[in-house]
Formats: structure tokens, sequence, C-alpha cells
């Protein structure tokens, strides 16, 4: 089987590796007994990282991967898929 790859792909890679330095910031900076703050703030960084990775990749797949398995729809039916895909950008 061919791997699996979209345009959004590299971004997801891009900001899950930003994370991963986050996160071993984060280690290092408890290790190092710094500020709560500090630790807090860099947690943050991490969460939204991850966060906005997860989101591009759903989103992505609604785009792309719905689209190609669904195929060929009526407009009273491509309505309800075209909506669920908006409603589903918020969350």
């Amino acid at each position: 089987m061919e791997p699996h790859r979209d345009e959004t792909h590299p971004e997801i890679v891009k900001r899950l590796k930003r994370a991963d330095g986050h996160l071993r910031s984060v280690v290092e900076m408890i290790e190092a007994g710094r500020p709560c703050l500090d630790i807090a703030q860099q947690l943050h960084a991490v969460e939204k990282a991850i966060a906005q990775a997860k989101k591009t990749l759903i989103q992505d797949h609604l785009d792309h991967c719905l689209d190609h398995v669904v195929g060929k729809l009526g407009q009273d039916q491509r309505a309800s898929i075209d909506e669920f895909k908006e409603i589903a950008k918020y969350l």
C-alpha cells in the first residue's frame, strides 16, 4: 500500500516538531527548577501546537478524503456534506 500524503502533512510535521522541542524544554525547565509560570507558558505552547496540528489534519481529511469517498453528489446531498465540513471547523 502506498503511503498517504496530503499537501498539509509537511505543515503538520513542522508543528509537531515544534511541539516536541517545546516539550523537551518543559522537561528541562522542570528538572532545572524553573518557575511554574515559565513552565506553564511552555506547556501552553506545546498544547496549542498539538491542537493546531490535529485540527489541520482533521480538516484536511474532511476536505480531501471525505470528498473522495463520497464522490459526485447532487446539490441537495452536497449541502449536507458541506455543512458538516463547515461545522467541524469549530471542534
